[in-house]
């Protein structure tokens, strides 16, 4: 897979990329990653991005015309391809979740256009395949949205991870939340908030009875 990030601020990605699944997986070759800086797409000498608002109100809001540009070439917007795949993050959009994230991995490039500071031309709406909002909550730009959902995306990609580390993970099916899991110490001891704490593994997973143990990992899941 390919993707594109542009943004105002690519500094933002460094520490998510570089680190852990995203920085394996594109040492192996997996994923490539390119972060663009917005202004390379604007045509005056001030490099502007944003401008006010038509009618008026608070802050500055990214403009179509330096959006178009930057999609024009990295996305190929002007012809027909469905691996590709743009994407604004805004609380605008859908709500993300395990099933678009599994979606949006068989693509083969993904292209984010990340707004900043008070919003973005309306206009840029008709330019993407996908709104995707993380949450309902308002963040400073679309730069951790985008990161949060290029770190769900890649872990699902071929290669990026072992097989069998998603097959009976918290929403790999639908509604399932992965069962409890301990490890050592058998007991552990504690104060906690004024409070002694005394918590046990459970006797089951000791057991050695790998039939009552899956029996109890299937009660625990939900």
């Amino acid at each position: 897979m390919r993707i594109d990030i542009i943004t105002l601020f690519p500094e933002m990605f460094e520490g998510p990329f570089s680190e852990s699944i995203i920085k394996r997986a594109v040492k192996k070759g997996v994923v490539g990653i390119d972060i663009h800086q917005l202004r390379k797409w604007t045509t005056d000498k001030h490099s502007t991005v944003d401008d006010r608002p038509y009618g008026g109100g608070p802050g500055m809001v990214m403009k179509i015309d330096v959006a178009y540009r930057a999609l024009k070439q990295i996305a190929k917007i002007e012809k027909k391809n469905k691996d590709v795949c743009i994407i604004l993050p805004t609380p605008k959009g859908k709500r993300f979740n395990q099933k678009l994230a599994t979606k949006l991995a068989k693509k083969k490039h993904l292209v984010f256009i990340c707004p900043h500071y008070e919003g973005y031309d309306h206009r840029i709406e008709s330019l993407v395949d996908e709104k995707i909002s993380i949450g309902d909550y308002i963040l400073t730009g679309g730069e951790l949205p985008a990161a949060v959902i290029v770190d769900s995306v890649v872990r699902l990609i071929p290669g990026a991870i072992k097989p069998e580390s998603l097959k009976e993970e918290t929403f790999s099916k639908e509604n399932y939340i992965e069962y409890e899991q301990y490890t050592r110490p058998e007991i552990f001891e504690a104060n906690v908030r004024g409070k002694k704490i005394k918590k046990r593994v459970p006797k089951v997973l000791l057991s050695g009875n790998h039939a009552l143990i899956a029996k109890w990992r299937g009660k625990m899941s939900k």
